[in-house]
């Protein structure tokens, strides 16, 4: 695991270059505390920081091939490595370490884009090619790893694994996108390929970029979800929950390929705990394993998670998570940040947690909830869409009626408002489900400007023409995973899980979160995937062996700080810090005013279920005034 950086730059001379460089990568040091390296060619300058977890004793980067042609810079881990180096010796090639960083280099010289394909793993890579004067760079396909970028000039390309180090080059601008900001307060995060900054962007997740010899850029999916197949079963439902069982403690496997400590996230819920109960299974010794507790009973999940640890003997920790160590520390998280999230805090804790415990790698039940069918969302978004087209044939004036009531109701009830006004279909449903902010609130928020340009981006979740081409074919289950994995998965579960297990120098593993696993399961029979009557059946069945059924049969509670009562009391004064006149001044994009409306009213508790909006709010606020360096 890396931070990686680099500048293309024809006009700037190499000694200017490398200095940037290494500003990037000094700002990105806590991504790989262990090794660093650089290299100039030409117009390029490629950086590295390095978390030594496969072969530390070697895979220094950059790394060249032999002839000096191709020259990589890394971020992230390919599992099946040892089964590539095979292959690739078979064709010639010769290798002097043992790391994944050597193989996959000799995948792209051997085959080009046509290595991704091949590639089981989690990975942001870039390759400079000296012969031809171009560079690649390719994202992994569900956006575990990251890769920003800005285009300055038609021959002037930077890229880093963290935008706080397109900064540190001293060649990027800082300025908020407003546009970005609308997106923001709807989804908890900026979907790619935009960012909270204009004119940097994200590599989406399963894309590829290359910029030729004068400096032109060309995007390109090279992954997308399976062309779906339904079918009848070809077995029993017995012979299927053999099978998942199989591919799970295969995907165990992958993920636990290091050379260092691995350890797990255990929260108790079904996932972590199926993980935990598949390595313990797998052989993996005595597992360290790490949670998160509150003194707030009804937000702990302290009982099963140790139940968990103590059906599988594993050396637990437990890290006592109150609301005045939150409030001291949202400086540095806050700092942390490259973009502003409404989640993610619990990461950055379990992740210290796990670095001070002695682990370099955790696993992570994440994912899991969007594969198997966690979220209410997959009874209720095709349950909604079916009566779509009946509310459609009712009169205007008593649909827009009965929305302007729910307009007045609580929040779940204004993001039904936003789904009866918008959605005509399942994809449009979807690709409102993951809204924070509803229209009625969201648009008010934002200045003039910003609120004309949300209105003009409409209030659709930026991917739904491409989303629904590509899932042209599938069941509602499917359409619904797909949705939940692509964008609140990556956009918020994924990219907060890099950034704070990164800022605690922990490589974070996504076992549920694997191609090979994902394209296994995408086409399985339907009624063996999902059982609406009971979430996540499949996975419980395939681990019943394992898991107790205490945890197997316990109702999902989800995991959350408990934010409600920490924000009327210890967090109280950061809060009130952050809406004050002279915080949002430098907002110019938010409509003061609205903003501090939100806050009175919870402070005056009239909805505390509106919590997350004001949270929302209140970190994209912090964000901009932050300190930087």
């Amino acid at each position: 695991m890396c931070g990686i950086a680099g500048i293309i730059d024809g006009r700037r001379p190499t000694a200017g270059r490398e200095a940037a460089v290494r500003r990037m990568i000094a700002r990105q040091r806590h991504r790989g505390p262990d090794d660093d390296g650089l290299v100039s060619h030409a117009s390029a300058t490629l950086g590295m920081a390095r978390l030594a977890i496969i072969d530390p004793a070697h895979g220094h980067q950059p790394m060249a091939t032999p002839d000096g042609r191709f020259h990589l810079v890394f971020n992230g881990a390919i599992y099946n490595h040892r089964e590539l180096r095979a292959e690739l010796a078979g064709k010639g090639h010769r290798f002097g370490t043992q790391c994944d960083t050597e193989v996959l280099l000799a995948a792209y010289a051997e085959w080009g884009r046509g290595c991704l394909p091949r590639l089981r793993g989690m990975f942001a890579f870039v390759v400079w090619d000296a012969q031809e004067r171009t560079l690649f760079a390719a994202r992994d396909p569900l956006g575990i790893k990251p890769l920003y970028y800005a285009q300055l000039a038609e021959d002037t390309f930077v890229f880093a694994s963290e935008l706080n180090a397109l900064f540190a080059s001293g060649l990027v601008p800082r300025e908020i996108d407003p546009v970005a900001v609308g997106d923001y307060l709807a989804w908890f995060a900026v979907p790619a390929p935009r960012t909270i900054y204009r004119g940097i962007a994200n590599l989406p997740p399963g894309h590829a970029i290359s910029v030729n010899a004068i400096g032109r850029c060309e995007i390109a999916p090279w992954w997308h979800l399976p062309e779906s197949q339904p079918g009848k079963p070809g077995g029993s439902y017995d012979d299927f929950v053999r099978e998942l069982r199989s591919k799970l403690d295969d995907t165990i496997r992958a993920h636990r390929v290091a050379d260092v400590p691995v350890g797990a996230f255990l929260s108790g819920g079904l996932d972590s705990t199926a993980i935990v109960g598949l390595m313990s299974a797998a052989g993996a010794g005595k597992l360290k394993t790490f949670s998160l507790i509150f003194n707030e009973a009804e937000y702990s999940e302290q009982s099963p998670a140790r139940l968990a640890a103590q059906t599988f003997g594993t050396d637990h920790h437990e890290e006592v998570l109150t609301g005045r160590q939150v409030a001291a520390d949202l400086p540095r998280i806050i700092g942390a940040l490259d973009q502003p999230t409404g989640d993610g805090i619990n990461t950055y804790y379990v992740s210290r947690a796990a670095h001070a415990g002695g682990v370099k790698v955790a696993l992570s039940g994440l994912g899991g909830d969007e594969l198997f069918g966690g979220y209410p969302s997959f009874n209720d978004m095709p349950r909604l869409a079916r009566w779509i087209p009946y509310w459609r044939q009712l009169p205007q004036s008593l649909r827009s009626g009965i929305v302007r009531q729910l307009r007045k109701r609580g929040a779940r009830a204004r993001k039904l408002a936003d789904m009866l006004e918008f959605a005509r279909d399942l994809n449009e449903l979807c690709s409102l489900r993951r809204r924070v902010l509803s229209e009625s609130v969201r648009l008010p928020l934002l200045a003039p400007a910003a609120r004309r340009l949300a209105v003009r981006q409409g209030p659709s979740h930026p991917m739904l023409d491409d989303f629904v081409f590509e899932l042209l074919g599938a069941d509602p289950a499917q359409t619904v995973s797909a949705w939940e994995m692509r964008t609140y998965m990556t956009d918020v579960l994924l990219r907060d899980s890099d950034v704070f297990s990164m800022a605690n120098s922990l490589e974070l593993r996504v076992p549920f979160v694997d191609r090979v696993f994902v394209e296994w399961w995408w086409n399985q029979p339907r009624e063996f995937r999902y059982n609406p009557d009971r979430a996540k059946a499949a996975l419980a069945d395939a681990v019943a062996d394992l898991v107790p059924e205490a945890i197997r049969t316990r109702r999902k509670q989800g995991f959350g700080l408990p934010f409600p009562v920490w924000m009327q009391a210890e967090l109280k004064p950061f809060l009130e810090e952050t809406f004050s006149a002279s915080s949002l001044a430098n907002c110019p994009w938010l409509d003061a005013a609205a903003v501090q409306a939100e806050w009175k009213e919870f402070v005056l508790g009239r909805d505390p279920r509106n919590w997350t909006r004001v949270w929302t709010l209140a970190v994209l606020v912090a964000f901009a005034n932050r300190a930087v360096s």
